[in-house]
């Protein structure tokens, strides 16, 4: 086979890869416990209970905080597969960082930290394609691979097995090449299971559900993470969020570090718990990996009555010294 086929045979595999990743069918409950009980066979256990579950949150009440081992104990169930999972990854080749990134972290990452809490071990079933993809033809892998087809999340335990069905919906947004993607809906939550738990991003960014289905620059002020509140004013819209939260223009200017845009600085409205500050609204100078640019607000110190002078601050600069920039990142 030539290289170019071999090159194109790897990209059908991976994207069918991101397919199964991605997919919202139902489990195929039969294929999985098959599986896993051949898995548990290898560990030389018997066949477990199976306890399905409709999201990965809800499998958190049919499991307990795992207990500390003294030393020499022998390991729990799920940390013995884990040791034959690491022999097994360890002989995986030829999978683009891209599918990584995509299904582990911008896609499995992301669902992860909206669980209050996790216990112990766990596997992510369909996203776990992100090493499966790579794995050598041996019956083992074909297993794993055989989860990643049927179901979700599953938390293997001493007689028992927690697996989760797979999601109803799964939004995402295409991000630089065709293997990358993150998790994306201006609409309604990205990421929505059979019990109703879902799960709201912003361009990759995990946000509260008002973000995305009410955001008003009276939320938006009162909002201490950073990152949230750059997510809330750009689903608003920078224009809506001036209105509503009443911000005075002071003044405006070109922006030498970046021609073409412009520097504009607001007088902020008192705010609870924060110091008296102003608005700088300006242009990213670098481009976004979808070719535009982003607009973002920096709060900076109330006695600046210039653009340039606050710009230059945030650079660590005088608003002459900033004057001079040929190109700003």
């Amino acid at each position: 086979m030539s290289a170019s086929r071999r090159q194109d045979r790897r990209i059908i595999d991976n994207s069918e890869w991101l397919k199964h990743a991605f997919s919202t069918d139902p489990a195929d409950r039969a294929a999985a416990e098959d599986a896993i009980t051949r898995l548990y066979a290898l560990l030389g256990e018997p066949p477990p209970r199976f306890r399905w579950v409709p999201s990965p949150n809800a499998a958190l009440s049919h499991l307990q905080a795992p207990q500390a081992l003294s030393m020499g104990e022998p390991l729990p169930l799920e940390g013995r597969l884990a040791t034959r999972v690491a022999e097994l990854r360890a002989r995986v080749r030829g999978v683009p960082p891209e599918v990584r990134q995509t299904v582990k972290e911008s896609v499995a990452g992301l669902v992860r930290t909206a669980i209050p809490q996790h216990f112990g071990l766990h596997w992510y079933g369909q996203q776990d394609a992100y090493w499966v993809a790579g794995c050598p033809q041996v019956p083992e892998a074909e297993l794993w691979a055989t989860l990643v087809r049927s179901c979700g999340w599953w938390w293997p335990r001493e007689g028992v097995c927690v697996v989760s069905e797979r999601p109803l919906a799964l939004r995402t947004e295409q991000h630089g090449s065709a293997f990358e993607h993150r998790l994306h809906c201006a609409t309604g939550p990205a990421v929505v299971y059979p019990d109703g738990w879902a799960v709201h991003v912003w361009h990759g960014t995990r946000v509260p559900s008002w973000v995305i289905e009410d955001p008003t620059a009276d939320r938006i002020n009162a909002e201490f993470n950073v990152e949230v509140r750059r997510c809330a004013i750009e689903h608003l819209g920078w224009p809506a969020y001036i209105d509503q939260a009443g911000l005075r223009l002071l003044s405006r200017a070109p922006d030498p570090g970046n021609p073409g845009c412009e520097l504009q600085l607001y007088n902020l409205p008192p705010q609870k718990w924060h110091r008296p500050t102003r608005l700088l609204l300006a242009v990213n100078g670098s481009v976004e990996r979808d070719g535009t640019r982003r607009r973002y607000g920096l709060r900076v110190p109330a006695d600046f009555d210039h653009p340039l002078d606050a710009a230059g601050w945030s650079y660590g600069l005088s608003g002459a010294q900033y004057a001079q920039l040929q190109r700003r990142t």
